[in-house]
Parts: structure tokens; sequence; C-alpha cells
């Protein structure tokens, strides 16, 4: 790790009581902070979904069964449990039951490609999967090269009230190929039922220091990284988010909609919520189109989201009745909102009597999700906001690392409790990525542009990296080339994103053929098939263009900047 200095002048401390300006990092695991703090809430709610609800009694007992269950199948401390599933109570369930045995949760998006999935369980060794039903053939086919020795398979419908988990049924799962009996796989009550019966104390001290979690995003460079948390990255957060959301309490409900293996979605969304007793909604799938049907039946008092998430609430057509006097805060976070879209949200809240207007943060996988947020004190138009408490930031010049003046451009860098461990098995992108400075201070270089005003609000400018953000979800175009030139058609491909009006954006692949390839339609439908099986769906390309040729740099690279401007 190199070493420079920093500018003791820290303008947006003002903004903060003197007693609240630093957080002390929670002793324990993620659970045993999680049981702490709702110890006199067991009768409140903790999760509702689709109606049926769940008390902290019951959640707590589920997670017990959970974790009995796990380690009467051999988990012990420090193994990796890989969660490959949507919202629902049992991925929730799933993960908090990881933390309390002293394993570590692997979180996958449960619609990533069959390749990337078997590459994260292979990477991160993990012993035991839990995903959704409608992953088992993918599951099957990669599980004699993994070392898993249990799949724990459910279903979206497991935790539904009676009429809609019939309507699911008929309309999805019976469509579901199923394993009959089978050594390696289990259904998740058969699993729920194992723990029942298991009469040892199962519960593992941690340290706030022990790894907890497994995220994968892109890294800082855009080339996708499995980033190791700790249990006290993720708990510190609480307490940042305590200070600068001071009115949530348990009387709350906070909309589930963004999803678990996002940082934004586990940290900011579910264990925030979860840990000051307030109750979860958990939303397994967002539908624009019924957005207002979900703010009508469960009136929630906490609305995050991204900013394609306030687009769909500003574009749905049945919001003109809609009453948001009891909405407390409305949090972006996953992408920058831009002047325009931030006003016409404030203008929307305002005409449907939201007390306060939208609030912005900014953060990374690498620092456990939000590590800036503009509170109702520093919220500036334009502006991420200030540091949370404990946090600390620095502009630099991207190229000599010097701290430039404020109200310059330059690389945003990041220092707190919430800075991850690092990458998991690649010491080499850490240490490019963290810095330490003179006094051991640990830095993130984010890889993005912004600028400190004399208030100490942070402004982003645009990102380092090539980098396309469809829907909050983190998009290298890098990735993506390196897939399609494997493919023994694809001479050489350049990957940009280009505007979406509701993704915002959404990747185009600009493709050249090898010399003896014809560019017929079955080609064209190979590629697409190829893509499908080797991405997540998210990450497949909206557009197809094939070319003779991509234009060149003066240095001969491929300029994905001039084809970028054609879109």
């Amino acid at each position: 790790m190199k070493f420079f200095s920093f500018s003791k002048k820290r303008p947006w401390l003002k903004y903060y009581d003197k007693d609240k300006r630093e957080v002390k990092t929670p002793e324990g695991s993620i659970f045993e902070f999680l049981e702490d703090q709702n110890k006199n809430r067991m009768g409140l709610y903790a999760i509702n979904y689709f109606g049926n609800k769940m008390t902290y009694h019951d959640f707590f007992m589920e997670i017990d069964y959970c974790a009995k269950s796990m380690k009467s199948h051999g988990i012990r401390k420090g193994d990796v449990v890989s969660i490959c599933m949507p919202n629902t109570p049992e991925a929730v369930i799933a993960f908090y039951a990881v933390s309390k045995i002293g394993a570590i949760a692997n979180m996958i998006h449960p619609l990533s490609a069959e390749e990337e999935i078997k590459k994260s369980i292979i990477d991160t060794k993990s012993v035991m999967l839990f995903t959704v039903n409608f992953n088992y053939k993918k599951v099957l086919s990669i599980l004699s090269e993994t070392n898993l020795y249990k799949v724990v398979l459910s279903s979206p419908r497991d935790s539904m009230p009676k009429v809609l988990e019939l309507g699911y049924f008929l309309m999805t799962d019976r469509k579901v190929r199923l394993p009959k009996k089978d050594e390696l796989f289990m259904f998740w009550k058969d699993f729920r039922l194992k723990g029942k019966s298991y009469n040892l104390d199962v519960a593992t001290s941690s340290k706030s220091s022990d790894p907890a979690v497994i995220l994968h995003s892109g890294g800082t460079s855009g080339t996708p990284k499995s980033i190791l948390l700790s249990n006290g990255n993720i708990n510190v957060v609480i307490g940042q988010a305590r200070i600068a959301l001071p009115e949530n309490n348990e009387t709350d409900s906070m909309l589930g909609i963004l999803p678990l293996f996002h940082c934004f979605g586990l940290v900011e969304c579910v264990h925030y919520p979860l840990s000051i007793g307030a109750c979860l909604i958990l939303v397994p799938k967002f539908d624009a189109s019924r957005f207002d049907k979900l703010l009508r039946k469960y009136h929630p008092t906490i609305i995050p989201g991204v900013p394609t998430l306030f687009e769909a609430l500003l574009s749905n057509k049945h919001m003109d009745n809609i009453d948001l006097s009891n909405v407390k805060y409305v949090v972006s976070g996953g992408d920058s909102l831009n002047e325009e879209r931030n006003l016409r949200v404030n203008r929307f809240l305002k005409e449907h009597h939201c007390p306060h207007g939208i609030v912005q943060g900014y953060g990374m996988t690498e620092t456990s999700g939000g590590c800036i947020f503009s509170n109702t004190k520093s919220n500036t138009l334009g502006s991420v906001g200030i540091p949370l408490p404990s946090n600390d930031m620095k502009i630099v010049n991207p190229d000599t690392k010097l701290e430039v003046k404020t109200g310059e451009v330059g690389e945003i860098l990041i220092s707190g409790p919430s800075v991850m461990m690092g990458y998991l098995n690649d010491e080499e992108a850490t240490n490019e990525v963290l810095e330490k400075d003179r006094s051991g201070k640990i830095w993130v270089h984010t890889g993005d542009l912004g600028y400190i005003n004399q208030n100490g609000c942070l402004f982003f400018v645009q990102r380092l990296k090539r980098l396309i953000i469809s829907s909050g979800y983190n998009i290298y175009p890098s990735h993506l080339e390196e897939v399609l030139n494997k493919h023994p058609y694809i001479s050489t491909s350049c990957v940009v994103g280009i505007p979406h009006p509701y993704k915002v954006q959404v990747p185009k692949a600009y493709i050249v053929l090898k010399s003896d390839i014809s560019d017929t339609f079955r080609t064209r439908q190979e590629i697409k098939s190829y893509c499908e099986k080797n991405l997540a769906k998210y990450m497949i390309p909206s557009e197809f263009v094939f070319r003779e040729g991509l234009p060149k740099t003066m240095i001969g690279k491929v300029d994905y900047h001039a084809l970028e401007k054609e879109k």
C-alpha cells in the first residue's frame, strides 16, 4: 500500500452534533447484532410478504431452525454458504442463519447464467447452496464441478398466503422441473423440519472483524470481483444510518424492492430496517406498472430505490390519488440521480403530500453500501451528500494522487469503518484499490470523479471506468466483451451503454465476425443463445450490431467513445 497525506479540513462535520460525529463498530456477528437490537420487540412484525406477516419472535425461531439444520448437515464456522434467491422470507432467514453459526454468506443473483453460478460457487469454495426451484436445471448441470454437498430448493410461493400460493403454482411452479428423491437436493420445508428436530445449541460467537458476507461487483477497475465484508463492516452502517435517518424507529415499514444480492439491498434495505425493529415489506419481483398497488396496500414509511424506480414512480398512470403523507424518507442510491429527475421527483412528492423531498446517497460494495448521505440538513440539489459519521472523503488528482483544491474535480476517495476487508483471493487488486495514509487510515479509490464544495457536500461527476448502470445494476463492458470474444464465431467485440427510457442505460454490442464466418440469421441466433447461457439476463446486450471492423484510436485500441457517439 502506498502512503499519502490528507487535509484535515472536514467542513461536513458542522452538519452533525459533536456527540454524533463518530460511530462505534458493534462487537459480534450480524446475527448477534440483530438479536441484541430486537430483544424487546418480539411481538412486532418483522416481515410482511404478500400480506403474510411474521413477528420478530417467529422470525428468530425460523432462523434458529435453519441454523440448526445447517449445523446438522455439517456446516461449520468459516464455511461458505451460497444464497442465490430473490427477496423472499426464506432468503432473509437463510442469510441470518448463516451468520448465527459463524459461516460466510455468498450472495448470488438468482437470474445468473449457469456459468456465473458455477464460477461463484467454485471461487468461494461454497459447500451449501440455497436457491430457487427454477434454478434446479442449472445447478444440476454444474454440481459435479463444485464442492457442494447440499442444495436447498425453495419457491417464492412457500411463504405466500394460500390463495396466492395456488395461483403462483398454477402459473409458474407447475412448469418447473424438480428433482425426485436425491441425497444432494432438499426442499425448504424438509430442511426446516430437520432443524426443528435438532436439539443442540448452534449459536456461535463471532468477532466484528470476522468475514461475514461475499458480494459481487466489478470492483473499481470494471473487472468482476468478489468482495469480502466483515461483520463490523455491515453492522457499523446501521449505527451510521440511525444518525442520518433519525426519525426512523420500530413503528416504520420499509419497501424491500432492492435485491439481497445487491449491497444497497442487503445492508440498507434488509439489515437496517430489521435492526431498528421496523417491518420489512419483501417484494421478490418489482413490477413498475403495479407500483401504485404496492403503495396503496402496504403504506410504507420508508421508500428506498435506484433512479429507475423513481422514474417508474413518475410514469405510473395510477398514482393520482396516492397519499404519501405518512412517508418519512424517500432515499435514492445505486446510481446518481440527476438534477432534472431530482426536481421532478420532489415535485411529485410534494403534490402527493410527502413531508420531505428525496435524499440521495453514494456508495459502493467496497464500502458496504452507502458511505455518503444527504441528510435533511445537508440536502443540496445535485449533491450526493456528506460522509456518514466516522467516514472521511477526499478528492485527488487521478494521475498524481495528490489532493486537489475545494471545488476541483478529481477521483473520490473514501475512508471509514465500513471499508471492505478486500477482494477475495486477489491481493494484487486489493492493494491497487486500498491505500494507507501515514496515520494508518485505509482509503478506497472509487474510480469515480467528483468534487467537494465549501460546505463539504460531495458532487458526483462521472466514472473513470467504463461502466453501464442498468436499473441500478452494474454492467461492465470489459466482462461482456471477454465472454463474447470466447465465442468461436467472433473475432472481436466492443460493448457500450446506450440510453433507455426506463433502465437509464442498456448494453449494446458491436461484433466483428471471423473471416470464415458468414453474417447469417443462424449465426446471429447462435450468438444470442450463447449470451443467454453465459450472461445474466440483465447483462445481455439489447442490440447486436455486426461490423466488418471497429474504429481505432491513435494507438490502435478500439475507440469505444466513437461507438458511444453512434447511439
